[in-house]
Formats: structure tokens, sequence, C-alpha cells
């Protein structure tokens, strides 16, 4: 190829999120509709002709049920897009859909794409998480790890040990995300980028009122008779209200070459800077953000001072923090609208979610470099750094 290509970002929108059970404001939405009314909204925006997306790649975490069957494709069809566009479904657990805009990215950079849509979903009301768990591992995973691996929220306590988080931090770092996102839709911040769904128009998670000596009174989720016999060290500190809420939600990216933007008269807003994947103890599980962040600046050749916000996704408290101390990180740019604890943590949906909310926090701050990272079962985890345009 003579001349290097260019990935742009042209769009990015998001569904507000509805609490992730029964009686929740989406609950009552087909997660397939849920995301075709935010391919509808991508294209409605851009005035593309959605003829000329060459693939939908979609991210969704538990793909059974009304999520199976390629999810992706369904909802590009039920959007009214030509049926001669294709779709596929991804799954990296948690960072699915980061995954996805990865993909599309590299795929436009390497000529593969010029147009081409990432974008992720999960409704939490109607595939309860866990229900595609296989029920075992298989005997080669035991024998490697004899001792068993644990459920994301011990890991999460085995993280907040390692990094000795106390409940008061844990607690204040949650209340602090309920504040930011509390006050990003009161200024109006959000209202560019989340599409409303039938008459859901906010983000059903954010408590605005949420104060750490409210928090303080909630009980451990976590904690088992195994568990702390296995783990006897652990203080037992994540709560529901230091974790991410169960929500439904979806969100899209419209990912094109930079010329061909140009020659459809559309304006890019952010290039992909560089992008990380990695893998790392799936015991402790939530600490591969650590090791992306240090992969994607070093392939950016940045580094974190550079970096004007950074989308560290609130799986649970000690995920960010411990991210945080890890790197020294400003806490002002770490999450600055608000995380997962607040605005939710719809698994597939998520790291479109993150790159959305990047996306508008640059452009209304003025800031250059963004990076998003997001902690992923199994022990893995993605990086990603755009560059406002």
């Amino acid at each position: 190829m003579s001349a290097a290509r260019e990935a742009v970002i042209v769009e990015a929108v998001r569904t507000p999120v509805g609490r992730g059970k029964a009686g929740g404001a989406l609950s009552g939405v087909h997660p397939i509709d849920l995301l075709a009314g935010t391919l509808e909204a991508l294209v409605a925006r851009t005035g593309l002709d959605p003829a000329l997306v060459e693939d939908v790649i979609c991210g969704c975490a538990q793909q059974v049920g009304e999520q199976s069957g390629n999810i992706g494709h369904n909802a590009s069809l039920a959007a009214g897009f030509p049926e001669a566009v294709p779709g596929t479904t991804i799954n990296r657990q948690c960072g699915s859909s980061q995954q996805a805009a990865a993909f599309a990215a590299q795929g436009v950079i390497a000529g593969a794409y010029d147009v081409v849509v990432a974008c992720g979903v999960e409704s939490m009301s109607a595939v309860p998480i866990g229900r595609s768990r296989p029920s075992s591992r298989g005997e080669r995973t035991a024998r490697r790890y004899p001792e068993g691996l644990v459920n994301q929220g011990v890991s999460a306590e085995l993280v907040a040990r390692r990094w000795k988080l106390s409940r008061e931090e844990l607690d204040a770092y949650a209340a602090e995300s309920h504040r930011r996102a509390a006050v990003s839709w009161s200024d109006g911040f959000f209202d560019a980028e989340a599409v409303p769904v039938g008459g859901h128009r906010t983000d059903e998670t954010v408590r605005a009122g949420t104060t750490a000596e409210g928090l303080a009174g909630l009980r451990p989720s976590f904690r088992t008779d195994e568990m702390a016999a296995r783990f006897p060290e652990i203080d037992w500190s994540i709560t529901p209200g230091n974790s991410s809420p169960l929500t439904d939600g979806a969100s899209a990216v419209l990912i094109m070459d930079a010329d061909r933007a140009e020659a459809l008269g559309l304006r890019p807003r952010a290039r992909f800077h560089a992008f990380s994947v990695v893998g790392d103890d799936p015991l402790m599980m939530l600490t591969g953000p650590i090791p992306a962040t240090h992969k994607v600046l070093a392939r950016a050749g940045l580094t974190l001072d550079e970096i004007d916000a950074y989308e560290v996704n609130e799986a649970f408290a000690s995920v960010p923090l411990a991210w945080q101390h890890e790197f020294g990180a400003d806490p002002a740019r770490l999450n600055p609208r608000g995380g997962a604890i607040a605005l939710g943590h719809a698994l597939g949906s998520s790291g479109t979610r993150l790159l959305v909310t990047l996306l508008h926090h640059l452009e209304a701050t003025g800031g250059r470099y963004g990076l998003q990272t997001m902690c992923e079962a199994g022990g893995m985890a993605n990086g990603t750094i755009i560059e406002r345009i």
C-alpha cells in the first residue's frame, strides 16, 4: 500500500442505560431492537447511506438466548441496513466492543474497510449475568489452576488487598463517580451522546445524592465461608455500592478511512492512535488494565502525563484505584464524567460506551489524547488511545 491510512471516528452515540432487571427502564426492549435504534441514530446523524457500511462489528459478552445468533447482524437488519451489509459478533467478555472498535479501526488501517461500524450491546435483564458461564473449565485448566479460579467479586477483593485500598477509599471513589455523572447530566454534557429510547432519556443508575457515609452501611457481597477460609487476608470491602450495577444498554461508533470521510463530506472527530491487548493473572483477573496501559503508551510513544483523560472501566472501585496508584495518575483526569459505578456496565456495550464518552469529553474540554482500558474476565484487558482532531 503506497500511503499510510488513518482510521478516524466520525460519529459516536449510546443509549442511556437502564437497570438490568425486571422493571428496569429498558427491560422491555429486545436487545436486537436496543442496538438497532443506536445504529439508526448513528447513520441518521451523519446522513450516511447505510449501504456504504462494509461491516458491522458488534461486541456482546453473553451470546445466549435473545442475544444469540449473531446479534450484530440481526441488529443491522432490524435497523433497516441493506441486506448486503454483513455483520459479526465477537466476545472478549467485558471488553467486547472495545475490541470491536479495535478490529474495525485496524481493518481500516489495513485497507480491508473504508467504512465500518463498531458497536456493542448487552441486555442484562434479558440475559442475566452468568447465564453463558460454562459448567466447568475442563480437566486441563483444573490441572493448571488446582486451587481453582474465583468470581470477579473475589478478584476485586484481592486487588483491593494487594493495593491496600480501604473500604473508606472504595466508597469515597464510588460516591464521586455518582457525583461526576450527575453533574454531567445536569450540565447537559450527556445530551450530545445519549440517544433516547422511547421515553427513557437519562441513565437510570445515577444517584446524585450518593455519599460515602451512606455506602458505608452496605454489606460485602462476595464473602462466603469457603472464600473466607481460602483467603483469610481479605478484609471483604466490595459491596453493591462500590461495584458497577447490572444494566441494559447499547452504543455504536462510525469509523472510516480519513480520505473516505473527506470525500463523503464528513468531519473526522478523532483518530485511532494506538492499540493493545494483553492477558494477565486469571486469579487476580482485574489487573490487566495496568499492563495494557504500559503497552499502549509504549506503542503510541506517549507518557501518561500527555494523556488528557483516562477512561478506566469501573467494574469495581478497586480496579481504577489500583490503576491510579500504579501510575500515579491524576484523579481529576480519571473517569472525569463518572464511570460504570454510576453509569452502569452493560458488558458488551461498555467498550464503545467508554469510547463515546471519552470522545465527547475531549471535544468539550479541548483535550488532545484520551486513553481507555478495561478489565475483562479471565485476566485480559484492552487499551486504546485516540487523538482528537
